[in-house]
């Protein structure tokens, strides 16, 4: 059996990490402990100090609420939910972020010249958090997103936060946000960071000033169908991303583009749309918000014949994780595999990956990090 992955933007998969240390950051009363230093903390969600990763604030909104949120957990969708803080950092021409601050989450002030509001000067990188059993909260290879931010900031002329910047407020954000965490089993926390032109600029030009913030909301399942099936469209008219621009990293622009696409398709009753081409518009790209794969042995490009051909086909994202599709309709054809039902594949693979990201097993490639809650 044989694994295929189309997608140019996915995230490497790293080599294992033989005898990786975890980061030592654990939380108790009166103290908070990260790394090699200890804060002094008052009570926990109380009208005081409240720190949060490697700095103390004033959080007067913290107030007293129970360990986890009260939401309905059983029914829990892909929306926003407005949890309780955000994380904001600036650089200015000097290319070097400030330190960053937890504040209430909310609105953000922006001049209407703001680089990325006139020109589309940002990026966004999207993680998920799990809660444990034990109630501990782990991280999924956050590094990898702090790499592939980089990388994206390089080509759209920012500067970007470093890795241990990105990871630490990843942390900080979570922390703040914990009782947001669903329980185990009910959903994640979605974490959105986004670097953006938030300077004044009215010339195409880079902007001047840059914002590296981060907000969190609970999710479940992308997708409605969850793990069932899900139905795609071939999309043989739009294109996602041409050779030379910008698909290759997570730009703001590359989204918005898929927009029309999907509502058409949404409207026929599809779950979404799979995307060819721009050169050949016959081999496979990514679906709107997701890679995809099919079985098979070497990475390369598929065609859409091959794709039609194949005896299951599943896509992956940080969103989505691992979705099962049903059909495939080209050009008025629909394809069906594996009779509507899961796939051995699909199956193996979500299993696998949701029982290490949850720490029901074993971490042995060295690809989560746990925050520690000592209460």
């Amino acid at each position: 059996m044989e694994l295929h992955l189309t997608s140019r933007s996915a995230l490497p998969l790293p080599p294992p990490l033989a005898g990786q240390r975890r980061p030592n950051l654990s939380l108790s009363t009166p103290s908070l402990r990260i790394k090699n230093h200890t804060y002094s903390v008052p009570p926990l969600f109380s009208k005081a100090h409240c720190v949060i990763g490697c700095q103390a604030s004033l959080a007067t909104n913290y107030m007293e609420t129970s360990a986890v949120a009260d939401l309905d957990w059983e029914n829990l969708g892909f929306g926003l939910v407005q949890t309780d803080f955000m994380y904001i950092a600036k650089c200015g021409p000097d290319g070097n972020f400030s330190k960053g601050e937890m504040v209430p989450f909310g609105p953000i002030e922006l001049s209407p010249s703001a680089g990325v509001l006139n020109y589309g000067q940002g990026l966004f990188e999207g993680l998920k958090a799990y809660r444990k059993t034990d109630g501990s909260i782990l991280l999924f290879r956050p590094e990898e997103n702090a790499i592939r931010m980089r990388d994206g900031a390089e080509r759209m002329c920012m500067p970007a936060p470093t890795l241990e910047q990105f990871v630490d407020a990843v942390k900080q954000t979570v922390l703040a946000n914990k009782r947001w965490v669903p329980p185990t089993g009910k959903g994640s926390l979605y974490i959105r960071p986004l670097l953006m032109g938030s300077g004044a600029v009215l010339g195409l030009a880079p902007a001047p000033e840059y914002t590296f913030m981060i907000f969190v909301s609970p999710v479940g399942n992308y997708f409605k169908e969850g793990l069932a099936p899900i139905n795609l469209i071939i999309e043989d008219n739009f294109h996602r991303a041409a050779p030379g621009g910008t698909g290759g990293v997570k730009t703001i622009g590359n989204y918005a583009s898929v927009l029309k696409a999907q509502r058409i398709a949404k409207e026929k009753g599809y779950s979404d749309v799979l995307y060819l081409d721009a050169v050949h518009n016959k081999y496979l790209e990514e679906v709107s918000s997701c890679n995809i794969f099919i079985v098979k042995v070497e990475e390369r490009l598929v065609s859409v014949d091959e794709l039609l051909e194949a005896d299951e086909v599943f896509c992956t994202g940080t969103a989505v994780v691992v979705s099962p599709v049903g059909s495939i309709t080209y050009l008025g054809e629909r394809v069906e595999y594996g009779k509507q039902g899961v796939g051995v594949v699909s199956q193996q693979l979500y299993t696998s990956l949701t029982s290490l990201q949850m720490g029901h097993v074993e971490d042995c490639m060295g690809w989560t990090v746990e925050l520690y809650l000592l209460l």
